[in-house]
């Protein structure tokens, strides 16, 4: 499938180009002062800090368009356009991130997930995972090479199309791979795609977050390059077209999140995130944002944009009122009746007081709240998971007031979630019977390990986005001097263990793509806080805000 002509991808003008592909966005773009920074102006953490109290918190990144000059990893683009000193980690990162790379007759498509050559099993650690490759999509458009990112976006869209089958059950059209490998046959000279849509995976489960993340980097190309052809071919149209109509059929469902199975997401093993989990509802909301915005108004268009529409005032009142956690909504429903019945319900899940776990009455600070993990009849999972939290705050689910209230969080329970290495990918780890229970005496998601508490260094890109859009680029900055006093001396571990993550995990990959390009792109950002414009959506003016619980849940 041959892509649109990239002649002229850097003249568009990136005032028009964007601001005529946020026509298609839900409401008009909040009136804010555009963030104007001198590309070759050295500022260091109290400026940038200043800049954008002074800026306010929620500013307009999203219509900030940055496009990076092609350099070598030895001098990368980010670095050469502001006089900052770089770290030396900085080139070694990109040598490492430019030895991951694939190639598809002679064009890059993509990384592997991890160039761990000291490692006996390979795994499928030598294939192109969709969530994997985000943050070095993300890595190379901020430095001026969209080639790798477009090449990646049609290769993946061409597999879309393939017929995919578990046993004899035919999966959805608009299914997404997990991953893909590219075969060499070196005596043929031919190249050959072989793709995983979850017929291979552990547990035989399909990536919902693949097809989320697919919009969300098409989106972010978009941005970067300032061109919209691509988004706009019938290809990539109907491609989003085929991924949403997955997630907007009518059903059975009395909820707008999406139901998942366990294992369907970056947490992709048995850890009772079953049900309607934050980091799929939050991304879920970030992909309809992002598909808002590039969905042209034709026919079919129209169809699904109207669609669309309805399906983001349904998630974001339904998530910013039962998912939402602070002291006062954790004392309401300490204090819960149960056994409700009709409309004037307040408890309209039915949640048992006796059921929270004593762990977040200590945990919970008295300034500070977050999504919890989920919420389902007579259900809540109260843990915290960082990556639903993070996308979140950067599509805009949360209200600005529960943005900074996610960021105070952090900051009140530093040691917990950040700790020595950031940043714990669930919080607190399950043990004991309830390990036993959740995850079926999963080996590898022990107590404080993997994904059941486990520190994951790739979540650094995530935190840093979410701190400069909140206008605390301090956290960003202490969170990166932790990574950057331990992860190339560890050889750039998939995760870490331990309560405060003090040790290289007991299973982690060393040089994990997404390890090093995570750390690259939270450098990017810091120094250049106009990248986060496209990965980031301003608060729509017409989500309703949230309402008080005591009236929300009676109205």
């Amino acid at each position: 499938m041959d892509g649109p002509k990239e002649g002229g991808l850097r003249n568009v003008s990136s005032t028009c180009s964007i601001s005529e592909m946020d026509d298609f966005d839900l409401s008009r773009l909040l009136d804010k002062p555009r963030l104007n920074i001198e590309r070759k102006r050295s500022f260091d953490e109290r400026s940038l800090s200043e800049l954008s109290i002074g800026l306010g918190r929620h500013d307009n990144y999203e219509n900030t368009y940055s496009p990076g000059g092609r350099s070598g990893f030895d001098t990368p683009a980010s670095s050469t356009r502001n006089s900052f000193e770089p770290h030396p980690m900085v080139a070694d990162a990109w040598e490492a991130l430019r030895k991951s790379i694939v190639y598809f007759r002679g064009q890059p498509v993509g990384t592997i997930a991890a160039v761990d050559h000291a490692s006996e099993e390979v795994l499928n650690y030598d294939q192109v995972f969709v969530r994997d490759f985000v943050p070095s999509a993300l890595a190379f458009l901020m430095n001026g090479e969209p080639d790798i990112v477009k090449n990646f976006l049609l290769k993946t869209l061409y597999l879309q199309g393939w017929e995919k089958r578990i046993d004899r059950f035919k999966l959805g059209e608009g299914a997404m791979p997990a991953s893909f490998k590219v075969l060499h046959d070196p005596e043929r000279k031919t190249d050959t795609l072989i793709a995983d849509f979850g017929e291979s995976a552990i547990g035989r489960v399909a990536p919902v977050d693949s097809g989320f993340w697919w919009i969300i980097l098409l989106r972010a190309y978009t941005k970067s390059t300032g061109d919209m052809t691509l988004s706009e071919t019938p290809e990539c149209q109907k491609g989003m077209r085929l991924i949403l109509s997955l997630c907007l059929s009518e059903g059975f469902d009395t909820f707008p999140t999406l139901l998942c199975a366990d294992g369907c997401s970056m947490i992709d093993r048995r850890m009772g995130v079953y049900g309607y989990p934050i980091e799929i509802q939050s991304l879920f909301f970030m992909a309809l944002r992002s598909a808002l915005s590039m969905m042209k108004h034709d026919t079919e268009g129209k169809e699904f944009i109207e669609r669309i529409v309805k399906r983001l005032h349904a998630l974001s009142f339904h998530m910013r009122s039962y998912f939402w956690l602070d002291f006062q909504q954790l004392n309401d429903i300490y204090r819960y009746k149960t056994e409700e019945y009709s409309h004037t319900a307040v408890n309209k899940f039915n949640v048992i007081p006796d059921s929270i776990p004593d762990w977040v009455f200590d945990f919970m600070p008295t300034r500070g709240g977050y999504f919890i993990g989920n919420v389902s009849p007579a259900r809540m999972d109260f843990r915290w998971f960082a990556l639903g939290n993070c996308v979140a705050i950067l599509a805009s689910l949360t209200t600005p007031e529960q943005s900074l209230a996610i960021m105070d969080l952090i900051e009140a329970r530093w040691e917990e979630l950040v700790g020595e290495m950031p940043l714990k990918i669930a919080y607190p780890a399950i043990e004991s019977h309830e390990w036993r229970i959740v995850t079926g005496c999963d080996p590898k998601n022990t107590r404080w390990s993997y994904h059941n508490g486990g520190s994951w260094p790739v979540l650094l890109w995530m935190l840093t986005a979410a701190c400069i859009k909140t206008g605390r680029p301090q956290i960003a900055r202490k969170a990166i001097d932790l990574a950057e006093s331990r992860l190339l001396k560890d050889g750039w571990p998939e995760y870490y263990d331990g309560k405060l993550g003090r040790y290289v995990g007991k299973q982690a990959r060393k040089y994990q793509t997404w390890s090093i390009a995570g750390y690259l792109v939270a450098k990017m950002m810091l120094e250049d806080p106009s990248h986060l414009g496209m990965i980031s959506l301003e608060e729509d003016k017409q989500m309703k805000p949230v309402l008080k619980r005591s009236s929300s849940w009676t109205c």
